[in-house]
């Protein structure tokens, strides 16, 4: 005879495939869909999107509140307008190249969108404007080997940088590189060992007047003091098993500032980000964790390897929201602001050859 426990987890496997089933019989045929969580939460799909391309999708609202995805297909940049469902506008034989990545920055106090485009494997970086999609730099060759696999904003003074991150298979990576927006590169982040990073961003603390820049490395995390030019903080989680850290995101609490970082490991880790002391490490599942995104500055949600999105009460730490999708490699979720609904959600996954994306209302 079966324990309580074990037909506690029948129940659970049996809701999990009754949601499943029902979420994807239910979002063939409508819009706007409302359904349960494990947790007993409603939550709610507005919309569906199938996006025809592999490329890395950059998801934004603009300065004009048009909430933008923006892919590479067929050597060109798409701009698509997601609440209207619908292709606004493309910029033609742009790649040579099929590995391209989008960063996007808010000028607010300008009120100007960019965004770069990044070829990877050509080594290459374009700057552009959102309003009218000028070009504004072309900036070739920044790097010799490996790969070109991150880029972001920096802004310093009013100055705005673009910094560059390197990759390389034989961990002998060139430098984190610094280019001013005329396209000239006015120096380098110093570090006696040069790691390959998987993806590159930048902080500013407020309170202290300074910029950061935090790398993903394999295993463990590094920042580097922007004013100073060294680093900073090593981040590490003491765990000899070989994992890629896959996102970072800061979260500035009434009391600390806290590093927050997913990996392939199935874990979410949580460090005090100027002291460099390991907070928390949460094991989410055996799969690997893509994007996290803060919802209403009370819940981490997270994009999971195996198709479900997860999201973490930031109060008790514990899950209290897990939505089963119907396809694997949920690569992000993402706090976009709707212009009816507010704060809500997107997620991206990969089916049938085709990027879906799902808009969700919590």
């Amino acid at each position: 005879m079966r324990n309580n426990s074990d037909k506690k987890e029948s129940i659970n496997r049996n809701n999990n495939h009754i949601l499943k089933d029902k979420l994807e019989n239910q979002i063939k045929n409508e819009n706007c869909i409302n359904i349960k969580t494990d947790s007993h939460n409603e939550i709610k799909i507005l919309n569906k999107l199938s996006i025809n391309s592999f490329s890395d999708i950059l998801i934004f609202n603009s300065i004009e509140n048009i909430l933008y995805a923006i892919y590479s297909e067929n050597k060109s940049i798409i701009f698509f307008n997601i609440i209207d469902n619908k292709k606004i506008n493309e910029i033609k034989n742009v790649f040579n190249s099929t590995n391209i990545v989008f960063k996007y920055y808010l000028d607010k106090k300008n009120k100007k969108d960019y965004f770069l485009s990044i070829s990877c494997l050509e080594f290459n970086i374009k700057l552009w404007k959102i309003n009218d999609l000028e070009c504004l730099l072309n900036i070739e060759k920044i790097y010799e080997e490996g790969c070109l696999n991150s880029a972001c904003f920096l802004n310093e003074n009013n100055e705005m940088y673009i910094i560059t991150s390197n990759y390389n298979l034989d961990y002998n990576s060139e430098p984190i590189k610094v280019y001013d927006f005329n396209g000239n590169n006015i120096g380098e982040i110093n570090d006696d060992k040069r790691d390959g990073i998987f993806c590159i961003e930048s902080y500013y603390d407020n309170k202290l007047y300074k910029n950061y820049i935090i790398t993903c490395n394999n295993g463990y995390i590094k920042s580097y003091d922007f004013n100073e030019n060294k680093k900073y903080r090593r981040y590490n989680d003491n765990d000899k098993d070989f994992k890629r850290e896959e996102q970072i995101i800061i979260y500035k609490s009434k009391e600390i500032t806290k590093l927050i970082v997913s990996n392939s490991d199935g874990k979410i880790i949580i460090w005090n980000f100027h002291s460099g002391s390991l907070l928390r490490k949460i094991k989410i599942n055996d799969h690997k964790l893509f994007s996290i995104c803060l919802i209403n500055e009370k819940n981490l949600f997270i994009g999971c390897e195996d198709g479900t999105i997860k999201s973490i009460d930031l109060q008790n730490w514990n899950i209290d929201k897990n939505l089963i999708l119907f396809s694997k490699e949920v690569l992000i979720v993402k706090k976009i602001i709707h212009p009816k609904y507010g704060e809500c959600f997107l997620s991206q996954n990969r089916e049938n050859n085709k990027n879906n994306i799902l808009l969700w209302k919590i």
